[in-house]
């Protein structure tokens, strides 16, 4: 075989692969985003329902939720430790 032939077979092979595996990555990280700010979105709602005895009472809004779902419990504590002393 001529060697232009198999470069040329190699790289496309290699291209398909690239190609055909890339679009589930974005797919699949758009999605485990979704479902960490949905989770942020639950943690506020507790954080309400259960603070509200306390006077306590942070907002859901998307910069609240995105922050308690990509940071988890330490995002909500830091979000109630903004709400009761620095906004107060």
């Amino acid at each position: 075989m001529d060697p232009i032939i198999v470069i040329a077979v190699i790289s496309g092979l290699i291209l398909l692969l690239l190609i055909s595996g890339s679009p589930g990555r974005p797919f699949r990280f758009i999605g485990q985003i979704a479902v960490k700010i949905a989770i942020g979105a639950l943690f506020l709602f507790f954080l309400n329902q259960f603070g509200g005895q306390f006077g306590i009472h942070v907002p859901i809004n998307f910069i609240t939720t995105a922050v308690s779902g990509l940071l988890g419990i330490p995002g909500v504590i830091g979000l109630t430790v903004i709400q009761t002393w620095i906004l107060a």
